[in-house]
């Protein structure tokens, strides 16, 4: 499921009977050992991984809406963050930061885009963060005990998921491969979702809200006001790109903000994008990333060394979670302060 193999597929590449790759999943035959090194190339992992029990075994994963991926690639994107979900929390676990998350918003009520506003400054207060830019918006989530998983899709169909494990893992899923304010973009969207209360909208007055969320996260209002006066005449493409750059925030998100908040006129908005249709040279121009933070979390693979180091794990077992050899993983950890 995993790698999207239907049991005919694998078969096929196995040169066995689907009957007998069933047989082999249900604990009914052993598989010789020269399949078992078959198994081992084609899945990209050790022998051992096959004998292994689960550390941890996490429920259901499901998510949120109807999405443009096929069943075949959201059943395998299930199992591959399910996956990436229970060696997070086995490490975590073993380290000893068994942590749930906590919901800031869970009593904040949301009727209308106002109302989002105003949970988001109340989720920037309990995070201590402020109205400043969001250097790293993934190392922020990871810190406050959300799991951010990256996943690689080069298809047009996915940006992000998220979900909500066991009733106590919040998840955000984004594709590794998006731009990075596309990316950042996506992943404040699907905060939003995790933390909105959004039972009484429907799906397209959630993406809305989450919009909303997005924004204001990157870029609050009230530096918006800040950055470009209350009025405007006319905006200059060098001031789109300054604050794509300073916030990382797209500027067709930009300029969609300073049309809400009336900064300038809807004529003016739709002007804009009008023109972006039409002249190539612009779109090329405005489509360009410029942020100049970074989007990632280090914490998973510390915690691994932190284990490693600790001799809670194993080299072998560090090596396989991290997904390197072993004699990297030893020669980055030869300097043991101690």
């Amino acid at each position: 499921m995993q790698k999207g193999y239907s049991l005919q597929e694998l078969a096929d590449k196995l040169g066995v009977s689907k009957q007998m790759i069933s047989k082999y999943e249900q604990g009914q035959s052993m598989p010789t050992s020269e399949k078992l090194i078959a198994f081992s190339r084609l899945f990209g992992e050790k022998v051992d991984f096959f004998f292994r029990k689960p550390e941890v075994e996490i429920g259901e994963i499901s998510f949120r809406k109807k999405s443009r991926l096929s069943t075949k690639r959201i059943n395998s994107l299930k199992e591959e963050i399910r996956v990436k979900i229970e060696n997070y929390l086995y490490v975590e676990n073993i380290c000893n930061l068994n942590i749930d998350f906590v919901n800031p918003l869970l009593q904040v009520e949301v009727k209308t885009t106002g109302d989002v506003v105003n949970a988001v400054d109340k989720l920037r207060d309990a995070w201590n963060i402020g109205n400043d830019p969001i250097y790293n918006i993934i190392q922020l989530l990871e810190d406050k005990e959300i799991k951010v998983i990256e996943e690689e899709d080069d298809s047009s169909h996915f940006d992000g998921l998220s979900t909500v494990v066991d009733d106590k893992f919040y998840v955000v899923v984004v594709n590794k491969n998006l731009p990075i304010e596309r990316k950042r973009f996506t992943i404040g969207h699907e905060l939003g979702h995790l933390l909105l209360n959004l039972a009484d909208f429907d799906e397209k007055e959630q993406e809305k809200m989450c919009h909303a969320f997005a924004s204001e996260m990157l870029l609050a209002q009230k530096n918006v006001y800040v950055e470009f006066g209350v009025k405007r005449s006319g905006i200059s493409m060098e001031e789109l790109k300054n604050i794509q750059k300073k916030y990382g925030i797209s500027i067709p998100a930009i300029v969609y903000k300073l049309s809400e908040l009336q900064i300038i006129s809807k004529e003016q908005f739709a002007q804009f994008f009008k023109r972006l249709n039409f002249d190539h040279d612009l779109k090329q121009l405005v489509d360009t990333s410029r942020f100049g933070g970074t989007e990632k979390s280090d914490r998973y693979e510390n915690l691994i060394y932190r284990a490693v180091t600790e001799e809670y794990i194993t080299f072998s077992k560090a090596s396989s979670l991290l997904q390197v050899g072993l004699e990297e993983l030893r020669n980055s950890v030869t300097l043991n302060i101690g």
